[in-house]
C-alpha cells in the first residue's frame, strides 16, 4: 500500500446472495459473484477489500497441495498450480487484500497435535507460493496470513521457533510491503510482529478490547512493526444471543429487526470510540482498521454491506477529526 496512515481493509468472508449455493455455479458464475461482492466491499467504503472467501479456509489450499499431480514433493505445491481461483476476478491495479490460511492452520487441519517440523516448513513455502504468485500477477496490495489457532489451540504444540520460522518462509515474498498476520488472540502479537515478512499484526479488538493492553507498543516500534485492529464486532450470535437476553425475543425470527438491534449496537460512533482508544494506546503504530473478522455467518449481504458502510463512516470521521 503506498498510502500513508491508517487504511480501511475486511477480513474476507461475506454472505452469500439469499437462495445461492455455490456447488449450483459454474466456473464463470463464481468469478461473477467474486466481482460483485468485491464491487459491494468497495462501494460501502472498504479501501482495501479482500477477495470475498465463500470457500472453506483449509480446503481451497490444502485441496491442492494434496493433489498429487500438482506437487513436486509432498505438501510442497507446484508453483505454477499456487493460484488462487478468486484472484482471475480481480483486475491488476485493484488494490486487494490477499488472504492466505497459514502454515500452522494448514499443518493442524492435517496432523492434529503432532509436531513434525519438515512438514510444517513444507507447507509454509507453498503458502509462500500462492503469495508470490498473487504479487506477480500485480494483485497483491496487502498480503495476509491467516492463523486464527495460535494461541487457542491446544493442537498448535510447535515450539515457537518452529512457529516463527514456519510464518517466515510464508512471509519470504511479501518483504518490502504491507503484510498482515490474522491473529484471534493476542499471545503471539509480539512473537509474530519478530517474523522479518510480516509488518502488520492484527487483533480482535472490537469484541475484546483488553487485548490492545496485551501489546506492547515498544515491540512495536523496536520491530518496525504496525497493528491491525478490529473496530467492529462480527460475533453476531453472541451479540444477537445477548440482544435476545434482554429484549427476552429471539430476533433470529425478525430479521429486519436483527439488521436494527446489531447495527444500532454496531454504529459508526460506537467504531469510532475503538479506533480513539486503540489510536491513544499505539499511536502512528496502528496502520490498519475494520471488522475483527469475516462476515460470512451474517445474514443477508445488505446487513453485511451496511456494516461495512458503519466501518467507514467512523474511519473517516476519525481521521477528519485526527487530521490523518
Amino acid at each position: 500500500m503506498e498510502k500513508e496512515g491508517i487504511f480501511f481493509d475486511d477480513i474476507g468472508s461475506y454472505p452469500l446472495p439469499k437462495g445461492m449455493r455455490l456447488d449450483r455455479l459454474s466456473g464463470e458464475q463464481y468469478l461473477d459473484l467474486v466481482k460483485d461482492v468485491l464491487a459491494q466491499k468497495v462501494s460501502a467504503g472498504v479501501e482495501v477489500p479482500t477477495y470475498p472467501q465463500f470457500r472453506d479456509m483449509i480446503r481451497m489450499f490444502m485441496d491442492p497441495i494434496e493433489n498429487p499431480e500438482l506437487v513436486e514433493s509432498p505438501y510442497l505445491i507446484k508453483k505454477e498450480y499456487a493460484e488462487i481461483l478468486e484472484l482471475r476476478a480481480i483486475a491488476p491495479g485493484m488494490p486487494v487484500r490477499v488472504c492466505v490460511t497459514g502454515p500452522v492452520e494448514l499443518y493442524i487441519s492435517a496432523f492434529a497435535a503432532t509436531s513434525y517440523s519438515d512438514i510444517l516448513f513444507t507447507l509454509a513455502k507453498s503458502v509462500a507460493r500462492f503469495l508470490e504468485n498473487a504479487k506477480e500477477q500485480g494483485k497483491m496490495a496487502v498480503a495476509s496470513l491467516d492463523e486464527p489457532s495460535l494461541g487457542i489451540s491446544s493442537n498448535v504444540v510447535f515450539s515457537e521457533d518452529d512457529i516463527l520460522k514456519a510464518l517466515e518462509i510464508a512471509s519470504e515474498p511479501c518483504r518490502g510491503m504491507d503484510c498482515e498476520v490474522h491473529l484471534h488472540s493476542p499471545l503471539y502479537a509480539e512473537p509474530c510482529a519478530r517474523v522479518p515478512g510480516i509488518s502488520i499484526v492484527g487483533i480482535e479488538s472490537a469484541a475484546n478490547p483488553d487485548y490492545l493492553k496485551l501489546v506492547d507498543k515498544n515491540v512495536l516500534e523496536e520491530t518496525d512493526t504496525y497493528l491491525r485492529a478490529g473496530i467492529a464486532r462480527t460475533d453476531i450470535l453472541a451479540m444477537s444471543a445477548r440482544r435476545n437476553e434482554q429484549l427476552g425475543i429471539n430476533l433470529w425470527g425478525d430479521l429486519p429487526r436483527l439488521e436494527r438491534e446489531i447495527l444500532g449496537m454496531e454504529s459508526p460512533q460506537v467504531m469510532e470510540k475503538r479506533l480513539d482508544a486503540a489510536y491513544s494506546l499505539f499511536g502512528e503504530r496502528l496502520r490498519a482498521v475494520g471488522p475483527d473478522c469475516g462476515l460470512g455467518s451474517w445474514p443477508s449481504q445488505s446487513m453485511a454491506y451496511n456494516l461495512l458502510s458503519n466501518c467507514a463512516v467512523a474511519i473517516k470521521s476519525f481521521c477528519a477529526k485526527a487530521r490523518l
